[in-house]
């Protein structure tokens, strides 16, 4: 099996993929070059599917492509924009699509499944990045509050989310309240494909959001931050997340400014 795939933005990355050995496994990394041409560019598309694979602990080799230079891409996958991947000469384009041919195809007892074990998990902070993305790209001061509002009331929710203990959290021959979550992820302990798409989108609305809005996630909401902060604690996380600069530079003509 040698699947590759490109990856979206200005710069993007050519991934391509190798069954590690059985008792080994690493990665070689060349991530998609930023706004400096050396740097790991901003696509959160492309971090969650490079989280997926160093999760499944497989090896796998990245170089960038241009996008500037359409001829590069045209080489890879005629007549596809990315972010894509191309297996035995089939090409791949949704990302929800190549996140299930991961799935399916990198098994246990090889890798492990990254499938939450709590379906509600998939849909956790589901509307957070689109609340997030109408405030950003608002131009209007008269409503401006309403969408921000709007993006706090979808973060509130995440965050209860997040304090609300899973089963197996609760004892059930405990008296008294049901106490606060703790767990580090969406699922549990470990990160998983919900994880994979959610925090990088999470991690871009902190760093945009603070850079163009002057806003920050509350420090009430703390299972939001904890959430973040288990994740700065990953090098899953971290390995494959761009500089702040990189995240800002990103949004520089995307978030518009309030008249």
């Amino acid at each position: 099996m040698s699947p590759s795939a490109a990856l979206c933005s200005d710069n993007i990355g050519f991934l391509s993929l190798h069954s590690p050995p059985e008792h080994n496994s690493s990665q070689n990394n060349t991530f998609q070059a930023g706004s400096d041409g050396e740097s790991i560019g901003n696509c959160p598309f492309s971090q969650r599917l490079f989280m997926i694979l160093w999760l499944k602990g497989v090896i796998f080799n990245v170089t960038t492509v241009d996008l500037k230079k359409p001829a590069d891409l045209q080489d890879l996958a005629p007549g596809t924009n990315p972010p894509f991947m191309t297996f035995n000469g089939e090409v791949k384009v949704d990302v929800n699509k190549i996140e299930e041919f991961l799935e399916e195809k990198l098994t246990p007892p090889r890798y492990p499944r990254l499938a939450p074990k709590h379906a509600e998990c998939n849909t956790a902070g589901i509307d957070v990045f689109a609340k997030f993305s109408a405030y950003i790209k608002n131009p209007r001061k008269d409503t401006n509050d309403v969408l921000e509002k709007a993006l706090l009331k979808s973060l509130r929710r995440l965050d209860e989310f997040l304090r609300t203990p899973l089963t197996e959290e609760i004892d059930a021959d405990a008296a008294g309240d049901v106490p606060e979550s703790t767990r580090s992820f969406l699922d549990g302990p470990d990160l998983t494909l919900a994880d994979c798409n959610l925090l990088p989108k999470l991690h871009i609305l902190k760093i945009v959001a603070r850079k163009y809005r002057g806003f920050e996630i509350p420090a009430d909401m703390t299972g939001v931050w904890r959430y973040l902060n288990h994740a700065y604690q990953r090098e899953e996380f971290t390995s494959t997340c761009p500089a702040e600069r990189e995240i800002e530079f990103a949004y520089l003509d995307v978030a518009k400014r309030i008249k």
